[in-house]
């Protein structure tokens, strides 16, 4: 009932636009009857499968895995319907996960915002007389931290993975800041050897839907600010020479057998099958675990590049501008606390006045 209806009030909503009609009848219409006792279980998977056409798969892949696996088996033994549910029901469950399962706030967060997104429809469509998730209160996350490598140990980093399929990524990942999606996304047309410059414009992710692995390629990047154009350092510029004289020698060594599916990217293997998300992840781990290097996360690169810019004197903006953020506030929020040599310098200004 709540997919057909919600089928109905968009068909209504483009007749409204259309001024076909003044108003939409279906905005006043609740789709079930007060009377009927949906499990508060049951109304998420419905809410699931009416969203799943209309947002993006890797929203509803995050949803649904959240949902389907966390959410629900915590609410399916108390067999509360959608209308039994309080704020409290949901407040033990964020401090179950909290204090029994050990998630991170930040975890628990992103729990409460698929919680109250379903709910908040509920209450639209007048299955609830309000929204109980909007009643609790939210953990308090701590500020993010992140380890991250210096200079030193980006160089010997460099020397480990040189010649080595995880190269690129690392290169990538360390001196343009790029996202996982962003450097396995990138393709030969990104590249103008001309004007020496490489462009953001194409990602690559992997989900799972209902335990199916699904790959998803997009014409576009994380947000409007993360389409962005850098420059081709020469290092850079000869590694992808490298790589593109590699490819062809591979083409015309396997022949038939070359994957030509994926021409079109940069990162591929050998049979021209483009790497996977999870390989560049999986394979850093392992490199540093191999070479006795400091254990960080793939996405710490991304952080240590922040930081070195930072550490040099690039501004904010410049760096939000590098890394694609699309709001100052994130980069401010992230990256100010990791480098301590500005508080130095200031340390240093005001000592000349200090009593001797």
């Amino acid at each position: 009932m709540l997919q057909y209806h919600e089928v109905i009030k968009e068909a209504l909503a483009y007749a409204v636009e259309l001024e076909l009609i003044r108003d939409n009848p279906a905005d006043k219409v609740n789709p079930i009857s007060g009377e009927v006792r949906i499990l508060f279980t049951d109304f998420l998977l419905e809410w699931l499968e009416m969203i799943k056409h209309n947002v993006e798969m890797t929203t509803y892949a995050s949803y649904a895995v959240t949902i389907k696996s966390c959410i629900i088996p915590y609410f399916k033994e108390y067999k509360l319907t959608l209308k039994d549910v309080t704020p409290k029901h949901i407040q033990d469950y964020y401090q179950y996960e909290l204090n029994e399962k050990g998630l991170s706030a930040c975890t628990v967060i992103h729990r409460h915002a698929n919680i109250r997104k379903a709910l908040q429809y509920a209450y639209k469509v007048g299955l609830i007389a309000f929204n109980p998730a909007d009643r609790i209160e939210r953990p308090k996350t701590a500020k993010f931290v992140g380890s991250i490598y210096d200079a030193n140990e980006l160089e010997t980093l460099f020397a480990v993975v040189k010649n080595k399929p995880i190269e690129l990524a690392v290169i990538l990942g360390t001196f343009y800041g790029l996202r996982r999606s962003e450097i396995v996304g990138l393709k030969w047309d990104a590249i103008d050897f001309g004007k020496k410059t490489l462009t953001i414009k194409h990602t690559v992710t992997e989900v799972r839907v209902d335990g199916k692995a699904i790959i998803v390629e997009k014409d576009r990047t994380k947000t409007k600010s993360s389409h962005r154009t850098l420059p081709l350092v020469e290092p850079f510029e000869k590694l992808l020479r490298r790589l593109k004289a590699e490819q062809e020698r591979d083409q015309k060594v396997c022949g038939k057998d070359y994957c030509r599916e994926h021409l079109g990217y940069i990162y591929v293997n050998e049979l021209g099958e483009r790497i996977k998300p999870g390989y560049i992840t999986q394979n850093f781990s392992l490199t540093l675990k191999n070479h006795g290097l400091k254990k960080i996360r793939f996405q710490d690169l991304r952080h240590s590049c922040a930081s070195l810019l930072y550490a040099n004197g690039v501004s904010l903006k410049e760096i939000q501008e590098w890394l694609g953020h699309s709001d100052i506030s994130t980069t401010s929020n992230i990256y100010t606390h990791l480098d301590f040599s500005s508080k130095v310098a200031s340390a240093n200004a005001i000592i000349g006045v200090y009593p001797s």
